[in-house]
């Protein structure tokens, strides 16, 4: 498994949209999807069942050593699709 840092713009999503630290090595670790972004970047998916099974998605730079965890966010626009 790669080392990843996380950005200093993902801590503070973290914090700002109430994201565990936990959940987002989760959807790392085992995500339900991965896809590559328009942006080249890795974005990996989990659904987080603490948050209604609401998807998490997590961009990746995969393009530096440590990979950097770009951004991290709940995805509305795969909510609306279940």
């Amino acid at each position: 498994m790669p080392e990843f840092e996380i950005s200093s713009h993902a801590k503070d999503m973290l914090t700002e949209r109430k994201i565990f630290e936990e959940w987002l090595w989760r959807a790392i670790d085992a995500p339900d999807r991965t896809e590559t972004g328009a942006d080249n970047n890795m974005h990996y998916i989990k659904a987080i069942a603490e948050r209604d099974n609401r998807f998490l998605r997590v961009v990746v730079n995969s393009h530096v050593e440590p990979y950097r965890i770009v951004t991290v966010f709940f995805d509305r626009r795969l909510r609306r699709k279940k």
